[in-house]
């Protein structure tokens, strides 16, 4: 076979494959349709808050997923994880003072918690010194939402699920956290500001 040959032989697979990838792609039913791990639904198991008091404040809790099976076990035991792999977002980013309730939204890969953390004097959110365990202090928390499919503290909310809770809280700034072993470490933080 000559060079050109090869050249459209070679040419004319690649178009197969991509061809292939997008008849295969469309035949599951897309994307919207793909298999997603960490949402409810490919689990079978849905959740949804019941109607809650006060302002809603819905906390997005997300990691990078399979992309973090890459880091090790450190020495204490926990994963090692790098700042920025893992984020808190809150929406809105601001309540009105009293009655507040927060629903977690886990979209990540891994199970999470969310810890509200009343404001340290000069302390910005992601400052709080972690511990030899990989969390920070949880002294002085004005609520947890750490149960799948449920309000209050848990064993930690599954990948695709929410869990809740309902606080009271003065104006401040307030530090949303995850607290699980080296979540906070790697990014797992915001700030709430209640007026």
């Amino acid at each position: 076979m000559s060079r050109r040959g090869l050249l459209i032989a070679a040419a004319a697979v690649v178009v197969l494959a991509v061809v292939s990838t997008v008849v295969l792609a469309a035949a599951a039913g897309g994307p919207d349709h793909a298999y997603r791990p960490w949402s409810a639904s490919a689990r079978g198991a849905e959740c949804t808050a019941p109607a809650l008091p006060g302002a809603i404040v819905t906390v997005r809790l997300a990691d990078m997923g399979q992309m973090m099976s890459r880091g090790g076990m450190s020495r204490d035991g926990w994963r090692s994880l790098r700042a920025g792999m893992m984020r808190v977002v809150a929406s809105p980013a601001s309540a009105p003072a009293g009655t507040v309730s927060l629903i977690a939204a886990n979209t990540g890969y891994l199970t999470h918690e969310l810890l509200v953390l009343p404001p340290r004097a000069g302390q910005q959110a992601g400052t709080r010194t972690v511990g030899a365990d990989g969390r920070v202090d949880e002294a002085g928390s004005s609520g947890e939402a750490s149960a799948s499919c449920a309000a209050g503290a848990g064993d930690g909310i599954a990948a695709g699920s929410d869990g809740w809770v309902t606080v009271h809280l003065p104006a401040g700034r307030y530090e949303l956290v995850c607290n699980l072993p080296g979540h906070y470490a790697a990014g797992m933080y915001t700030e709430l500001d209640v007026t």
